[in-house]
């Protein structure tokens, strides 16, 4: 469909969509779950044909696309999300009354999304930005990746049949084709309210400067990857040291490296221990059997990438392999703490199963290393109990420079739940207050609305009676749960 008629057509199914009961929102979710279920294995193969994926990741994918769809329905049934809030008139307050005030989150309308290449079901057509921007009641237009049509053609059929099944006006949901043209005239369209991107830097950059520079600007909520960097601690290293090792290859070689948090920095100690997990991490890497990756460009950038970072000052290669046309082939390099303070060009994201090792000789250089972090999704600390209670002003430093915080396990593997941030300062995303993954997504696409001294009838349902019981709210300051179903 044209992209214009498609941004009418969403904007005329707001005014229709916004005024949804939760039940209704959250039926629609359910719905297009049970409906991506219904296509079976053709929806498989299909993902599996276009981006190179096994059909076991896929099957993964799939239930987890499912499942936030299922999760963001129970989200909007169980409503605190909309943070109603209630301060009741108090007439005789003096030296001046206050006047009855009601605020909750409203939907912004019509959002933009564009579909991710590594996550043809999860981040693509019904993935997390479509889920969360339904759930808080915006209509969709959302921009087909090229890497995966037939698969996104196939989700969008399952979503239209949705709609139909709930009585729900087409224009909820809209899906385009088309080239980097056609989503730059998308983000520049009037009707866009919002935008939703995961992809890499030049694009998610590139899509945000453009809604900057509209007439009406627009929050453009982009994930932009990052570098992931994990730190080892020296007591922690010398008592795991082929574990680490190991840990630390899985998560990298995952999906072939083709994750968002895979971990492509590793600071580790100068010890005796050192040695030990560069060659059990130069072994794990070096037996790995390559994968495709999800397409020629990825594949091309990959090798590009490192050829680059690898004639970088102070670089020593440890595996560097012959450059193949789709295949993802582990490499491995390092360099020291000093060298890599000094170039920026050390902290670009190599977006496949590549990791660069960075050894550190103190705790003050690995202080300097974390405080001159970029922003990035995920930071990993790896340390003895004892280590980590040691080092506030790391965990600190790294706080602030990320989304999430890990202190056991590894970044690969985000999971979809109330208390998950996938976002970070820039240039991991390019909101820092957000997140594109799990409950509180839904924030996203809403705005704050006050109502002042409205009449009952003219209130939304979650803002009227202060004296019902069932949903949580907050009345003069006190979270107090009451009902808007009675």
């Amino acid at each position: 469909m044209p992209y214009k008629e498609a941004l009418k057509k969403a904007a005329q199914a707001f005014e229709v969509y916004k005024k949804t009961t939760p039940a209704q929102r959250a039926q629609l979710l359910r719905t297009i779950a049970e409906e991506i279920e219904a296509l079976g294995d053709v929806l498989l193969e299909t993902a599996s044909r276009e981006s190179n994926l096994p059909l076991a990741r896929l099957t993964g994918e799939r239930g987890r696309t499912c499942s936030q769809l299922r999760l963001f329905a129970d989200v909007v049934e169980e409503g605190s999300w909309v943070e109603a809030t209630i301060d009741t008139a108090l007439p005789d307050r003096q030296p001046m009354p206050r006047p009855d005030m009601r605020r909750m989150l409203v939907p912004l309308g019509p959002v933009v999304v564009f579909g991710a290449s590594n996550f043809p079901l999860a981040f693509s057509t019904a993935g997390g930005d479509t889920a969360s921007a339904l759930a808080a009641g915006c209509t969709i237009v959302y921009k087909e990746h090229p890497g995966h049509p037939q698969t996104s053609q196939l989700v969008n059929g399952a979503i239209a049949n949705a709609l139909q099944r709930c009585k729900l006006p087409e224009g909820v949901f809209q899906h385009v084709s088309g080239g980097v043209e056609v989503g730059q005239e998308m983000v520049k369209h009037p009707a866009t309210k919002a935008v939703a991107f995961t992809g890499s830097y030049k694009g998610g950059k590139a899509i945000f400067d453009l809604a900057m520079q509209r007439e009406v600007p627009v929050p453009v909520y982009a994930e932009m990857g990052s570098t992931n960097p994990l730190f080892i601690l020296p007591e922690k290293l010398k008592e795991d040291t082929q574990q680490l090792a190991k840990q630390a290859a899985a998560s990298v070689l995952l999906g072939s490296g083709q994750f968002c948090t895979c971990p492509g920095l590793l600071f580790v100690p100068e010890s005796d221990a050192t040695h030990g997990f560069m060659e059990a991490l130069e072994e794990e890497l070096s037996k790995a059997t390559p994968a495709n990756m999800l397409h020629e460009g990825i594949a091309g950038n990959y090798y590009k990438g490192l050829d680059k970072l690898l004639k970088e000052q102070g670089v020593q290669a440890i595996i560097q392999q012959e450059t193949d046309v789709l295949e993802g082939r582990a490499a491995l390099a390092s360099t020291n703490v000093q060298q890599w303070l000094q170039n920026p060009a050390l902290q670009e994201e190599i977006f496949g199963p590549f990791t660069l090792v960075v050894t550190y000789k103190n705790a003050d250089e690995l202080l300097a290393a974390a405080n001159a972090l970029q922003g990035q999704l995920t930071c990993t600390l790896w340390g003895t109990d004892k280590e980590q209670q040691l080092q506030q002003n790391l965990t600190d430093a790294l706080r602030d420079k990320c989304g999430r915080l890990l202190f056991a396990g590894v970044p690969t593997g985000v999971e979809v739940s109330y208390a998950m941030t996938h976002g970070g300062p820039f240039p991991a995303t390019t909101d820092s207050r957000s997140t594109s993954v799990g409950v509180y997504a839904i924030k996203r696409f809403a705005r704050p609305v006050t109502f002042q001294s409205a009449p009952q009838a003219l209130l939304p349902q979650e803002l009227q009676n202060e004296n019902s019981t069932g949903i949580w709210r907050t009345i003069n300051g006190k979270l107090t749960q009451s009902s808007i179903n009675e």
